[in-house]
């Protein structure tokens, strides 16, 4: 009896995987192992175990991705509202009973919530995963009902947008505010929105720049922004992580000192090198060869995400997809510009890599979303292929 019980288990997982991209499931568990050996080194020189919630969190964001191929994107499209609801919701827990984190650079972020247990939560990491549901329906039913040509209605999306662009600025979390704009562009451009709004949309931008300097970014942030044109000019205060991050980046040289072995993450040389540094723990463990491996994978995934996309069954999936493909390529971007000092510090992780229960959790529902784009592609036989539709 038990084992007729485990054989139909096992026929029907491997019925699963066989629906699924079984590549796509790879490259998502090649990056997790990965994460979870950058975070066990790491978390030998704390006393701070990154590893287990690391390990957890995986755990969970799996099987929240297992319920959502179950569930598919088309359903959860149907019920948009309960997604906007909860996490528009939980986003505003945060400004009732949120939990602050604070620097001496005068950052003052509140945009965690504290769960029982000593849990700690982050809503905009599930709001962005909400955001790729929601806009798409917007921009899906738009273009079905071909009104993504009319001035009105990109007014709409714009405003739709600018929801948890706000709370997440709001929140003092403006990193996250960056990452929802990079979706928001990525989404509606792959729906077919007219170039001359995109034009219209940063000619508004440029002409906002002195307002956003003068009355909307936080002096921390103005500190920043100066100190990337000259880091060493400020190399105990606001230039200090970014200098030794490239410190640590440089000193693994070609293939590194080794898994574990690192001086600079054992003495914790680069501050948050567990979550907005992690690059540099690679690139000082795993040297030049494990920078490329790791952007190879990502590059890898980004291509798997396009290819889901064009493979689609029609333009709602194609939009989730690029939905998450912002997300994807935003953060990695922004992250591998702050570790390079190529751009300013804004407080982005680095996709499945850096530490953090709730992105890692959420970005795994991303990845549900993705596969059940793919599990559909050929359920509709009416439909067209692509943006035709």
């Amino acid at each position: 009896m038990v084992n007729l019980v485990l054989n139909k288990f096992f026929d029907r997982l491997v019925d699963y995987f066989h629906k699924t991209d079984f590549i796509f499931w790879i490259i998502s568990l090649l990056l997790s192992i990965f994460s979870l050996l950058l975070l066990y080194s790491v978390s030998k020189s704390t006393h701070l175990n990154y590893f287990k919630t690391q390990l957890t969190s995986i755990c969970v964001g799996y099987l929240g991705a297992y319920v959502i191929t179950k569930i598919g994107y088309r359903e959860l499209s149907r019920f948009w509202y309960i997604s906007a609801f909860t996490c528009f919701i939980l986003m505003l827990c945060t400004f009732l009973f949120g939990t602050s984190v604070t620097g001496g650079s005068g950052v003052d972020a509140k945009a965690w919530i504290k769960l029982p247990g000593n849990i700690t939560f982050q809503p905009s990491e599930l709001a962005k995963i909400g955001f790729i549901i929601t806009f798409s329906r917007h921009l899906s039913s738009l273009k079905i009902k071909e009104k993504v040509y009319r001035f009105r209605d990109i007014i709409f999306l714009f405003l739709h947008a600018l929801v948890p662009m706000a709370l997440t600025h709001m929140q003092g979390d403006d990193g996250a505010s960056v990452i929802f704009f990079c979706m928001f562009l990525s989404m509606c451009f792959i729906a077919g929105i007219n170039l001359r709004y995109f034009l219209m949309l940063f000619s508004v931008i440029v002409a906002f720049l002195p307002y956003l300097w003068t009355h909307i970014l936080a002096e921390y942030q103005k500190k920043r922004l100066l100190c990337q044109l000259n880091p060493e000019a400020d190399p105990l205060g606001m230039g200090f992580q970014q200098i030794q991050g490239k410190l640590s980046i440089g000193s693994g040289k070609l293939f590194g000192l080794g898994l574990f072995k690192g001086h600079r993450v054992e003495n914790g040389s680069v501050p948050i090198q567990q979550s907005d540094f992690i690059f540099s723990v690679i690139g000082e463990e795993l040297g030049f060869i494990g920078c490329v491996i790791t952007i190879a994978l990502f590059l890898v995934l980004i291509f798997k995400i396009i290819n889901i996309a064009n493979n689609s069954s029609d333009s709602l999936g194609i939009i989730v997809c690029f939905g998450f493909l912002g997300l994807i390529v935003s953060q990695t971007v922004f992250n591998l510009g702050m570790c390079l000092s190529l751009l300013p510090v804004m407080g982005v992780t680095l996709p499945f890599l850096s530490a953090g229960g709730s992105s890692a959790a959420c970005l795994y529902l991303g990845l549900g979303l993705i596969q059940s784009v793919y599990m559909n592609r050929r359920s509709l036989s009416s439909a067209r292929r692509g943006l035709e539709c």
